[in-house]
């Protein structure tokens, strides 16, 4: 990001919250619902695998998989970049 576009940032707010035209506004739709299990098996991972990857628990992992839980909204955005991008991640994350 250029510097120009960080100091344009807070006008585009101010701008915004104003109601005026000119701000750029960006959403982004995490999905409601996302089958953990389908993105582990799509990367040939066991649950313990997957888990240790890409920093979630086992057992977090087991009962998303089995239903006892869902994953909430900033979890099911992490696990649609995993399953969209999973080289992207893990460079991201990756221990240097």
């Amino acid at each position: 990001m250029s510097g120009d576009k960080i100091i344009r940032g807070p006008s585009e707010a101010a701008r915004y919250v104003r109601g005026r035209r000119g701000a750029v506004v960006r959403e982004l739709k995490v999905p409601e619902s996302v089958d953990v299990a389908a993105v582990r098996r799509k990367l040939g991972l066991s649950q313990v695998g997957f888990a240790r990857r890409f920093g979630f628990s086992r057992s977090t992992v087991h009962n998303w998989e089995r239903g006892r839980r869902s994953p909430e909204a900033p979890a099911r955005a992490f696990l649609t970049l995993i399953d969209k991008e999973p080289d992207a991640v893990e460079r991201a994350l990756k221990v240097r």
